[in-house]
């Protein structure tokens, strides 16, 4: 049965973008430039801890708590060293800065196989696209070096909509934009909760980005599971 889709709306991190290193790898790299020798499997559990608790106190980067993104991502750049056992307030500062720039750049992150053609493809056949993504408002950014950002009418991040997924009123937002009804819309990501199942609570399709071996989610019909995401145009040119 043909879907009618007319908008297409796209999880970012992995599922067009992935960071080229793990986060632990990037920190000892950059505290290495400051004379700073911590080890970055010992960097990377630290920033587990200190960006799961800073999540949990100050959700969505801080927004409607006072703090900027900037300043937010700051604070956890700092604990990560702190529970590294690295104190020096002034170094730390200058880490932070440094990564939160870094971060913005495609130094940082790489687009996944598929993903550029996947999208021109779908932009060639007519659908409108957007981005619904839980990240800072540097995305626009990163999609941009990239070069994704041509691809889309719109970027919604959580920061700047003030709700994150699954809040559904991030995905009722996009279909605002793209000016269409939820039926003629469908959401592609890589988790089940924020972006396969929320979108579905808005009255959308949606596709779950799912490499073989990821292990199986409940209720996932297999013909709404993208092993990749060239998958994705024969499924819903049906």
């Amino acid at each position: 049965a043909m879907l009618k889709l007319r908008l297409l709306t796209w999880d970012v991190k992995d599922t067009l973008l992935r960071l080229r290193q793990p986060v632990g790898e990037s920190y000892a790299a950059e505290a290495r430039a400051h004379g700073v020798r911590v080890q970055p499997e010992a960097l990377g559990r630290s920033f587990r801890e200190a960006y799961g608790a800073h999540s949990r106190l100050f959700p969505n980067y801080g927004r409607g708590r006072g703090l900027s993104s900037r300043q937010w991502w700051a604070d956890v750049v700092k604990q990560t060293f702190r529970l590294s056992g690295v104190h020096e307030d002034g170094v730390l500062t200058l880490i932070a800065e440094n990564l939160y720039r870094d971060f913005c750049s495609a130094r940082n992150w790489e687009v996944l196989p598929g993903a550029g053609e996947t999208l021109s493809r779908c932009c060639q056949r007519g659908f409108r696209m957007g981005v619904v993504s839980n990240f800072d408002n540097r995305l626009e950014t990163i999609l941009s070096q990239c070069n994704l950002r041509h691809h889309f009418e719109f970027v919604l991040t959580s920061e700047d909509v003030g709700f994150a997924k699954p809040d559904r009123r991030i995905f009722e937002k996009a279909l605002r934009l793209g000016g269409v009804p939820p039926e003629r819309a469908a959401h592609v990501g890589d988790s089940y909760t924020r972006d396969y199942r929320a979108a579905r609570a808005a009255g959308m399709h949606s596709f779950l980005l799912r490499a073989a071996g990821q292990g199986e989610e409940p209720e996932v019909p297999p013909e709404h599971v993208l092993p990749t995401l060239s998958h994705l145009l024969p499924l819903i040119e049906k």
